[in-house]
C-alpha cells in the first residue's frame, strides 16, 4: 500500500472512532485507534502512517512518536479531512 493512501485510510479511521472537541476537530486517543480490530486488519505500521499524516499537516499529536501503553491517552487531533 503508498503512504497516501494509507493516510487516507487513516483520516477514515479517526472520523469513525473519534469525536469532535470544543474547536470542532476530530479527535481520537492514540489508544482507541491502536487497540481497534479494523485499524489493525488495515494499518501494517500504525505509527509509521501517523507520522506521515503529522508531517503532511493532516494530524497533529504531542511528541514525536506514539508507542503502544504509554502514549494511549495522547489525543490524535484531525487538522483537515
Amino acid at each position: 500500500m503508498n503512504v497516501a493512501h494509507e493516510v487516507e485510510l487513516l483520516v477514515q479511521e479517526i472520523q469513525r472512532l473519534g469525536s469532535k472537541n470544543a474547536d470542532g476537530q476530530v479527535t481520537v486517543k492514540f489508544g482507541v485507534l491502536f487497540n481497534d480490530d479494523r485499524c489493525a486488519n488495515i494499518f501494517e505500521a500504525l505509527v509509521g502512517t501517523l507520522r506521515a499524516a503529522k508531517r503532511k499537516n493532516i494530524v497533529n499529536y504531542q511528541g514525536e512518536m506514539l508507542l503502544q501503553g504509554v502514549h494511549d491517552d495522547v489525543e490524535v487531533v484531525l487538522l483537515q479531512g
